[in-house]
C-alpha cells in the first residue's frame, strides 16, 4: 500500500467551502481521476484519506493536508496533475510527495495567518497590537456547541505584527479588494482549545477597541512544525522529501557503456 501527502489551497469564494464540502468535492475527484484507491473495511467502505487541521470555514488558505492511501503504487506529480484538473478552480492540489515518514499531523503544530483589515486605520492597527503583545493574558469568548467559553487568546500567540505597507501583503494571500487597510500577520500554536484568527480578532477588540467596520479577510499562509531557533514555521512535507532515496546512477552508466563504441575507432 501506497501513502501519498497532498498540498491544497481554498482561494476566492471557496473559502466558504465547509470540510464536508471540500471532502465531497474531493472524493468525487478521486473518482474522476480514477486513483486506485484503497477502502476500510466493514459494511459501509470509504476512501482511505485523513484530514489534518483543516482551516474553519470562510477563510482562506494555501496550506492544507491530506494523506491517500492507495491499492497501486503512482508517481506523487502525475497523481498531483491528476486531482487538480478533476477540482474546481480554488481548490487547487499544489504539491505531492509519497509519505515516507510517520505523523504528518504531529507535525502541523502552528500556523501563519494573514489578516486583511478592510477599513482599519494601519495606525490603529499597529497600537492595537502593541497592546495584545503588551498584555499577559487577553480573555475572549467563543460560543460552543456546550455554551459559551471563556479562554486565553494571548498564550498561543507567537508573533503578530502589523506590515507597514500594502505592498507587504503576502502574493498568495486571498484580498478581496486592493483598497487600503491594514494588514496583521499572526503565528499560533495550535493547542487546547484552538486560538483562531477571529479570536485574536476578538482579543484586539477588547485591549484596544479596535472593530473593523467589514469582517477580515483571513488566509492561512503556512503551517508545521515551528521553529523555536528562526521563529518560522516549516514546511511538515520537508521531511518525507528528504527521506526518499536518492536517485541511482547504475542504470545512466550502463546506458552510457551500451551506447559506447565497440572496437577500434
Amino acid at each position: 500500500m501506497q501513502r501519498i501527502r497532498l498540498r491544497y489551497t481554498k482561494r476566492g469564494r471557496l473559502r466558504f467551502t465547509s470540510h464536508r464540502d471540500f471532502q465531497r468535492a474531493f472524493e468525487r475527484a478521486l473518482r474522476r481521476a480514477e486513483v486506485p484507491m484503497a477502502y476500510s473495511a466493514g459494511f459501509t467502505p470509504h476512501p482511505k484519506v485523513s484530514y489534518a487541521n483543516a482551516a474553519p470555514t470562510g477563510t482562506g488558505s494555501e496550506a492544507e493536508y491530506l494523506e491517500i492511501a492507495l491499492t497501486d503504487a503512482r508517481d506523487p506529480e502525475k497523481l498531483r496533475i491528476l486531482l487538480d484538473e478533476s477540482l474546481p478552480t480554488g481548490l487547487d492540489i499544489i504539491d505531492a510527495v509519497e509519505a515516507r515518514t510517520s505523523g504528518l499531523a504531529d507535525r502541523l503544530t502552528a500556523s501563519v495567518w494573514e489578516l486583511r483589515l478592510d477599513g482599519v486605520d494601519p495606525a490603529d492597527a499597529g497600537r492595537a497590537v502593541e497592546a495584545f503583545k503588551a498584555a499577559d493574558l487577553v480573555e475572549v469568548q467563543r460560543r460552543t456547541k456546550n455554551g459559551v467559553r471563556t479562554f486565553d487568546a494571548r498564550a498561543a500567540v507567537v508573533d503578530l505584527d502589523s506590515l507597514d505597507a500594502p505592498e507587504t501583503h503576502s502574493p498568495r494571500a486571498d484580498r478581496p479588494t486592493d483598497q487600503p487597510c491594514a494588514i496583521l500577520r499572526l503565528v499560533v500554536r495550535h493547542v487546547t482549545p484552538a486560538v483562531r484568527p477571529d479570536d485574536v480578532l476578538s482579543g484586539l477588540r477588547a485591549v484596544a477597541d479596535l472593530a473593523p467596520p467589514v469582517p477580515a479577510a483571513v488566509t492561512r499562509l503556512a503551517q508545521g512544525l515551528f521553529d523555536e531557533e528562526t521563529g518560522t514555521v516549516t514546511d511538515p512535507l520537508a521531511p518525507d522529501r528528504e527521506a526518499a532515496p536518492a536517485p541511482s546512477t547504475a542504470e545512466p552508466a550502463a546506458a552510457a557503456k551500451a551506447s559506447a563504441p565497440v572496437g577500434p575507432a
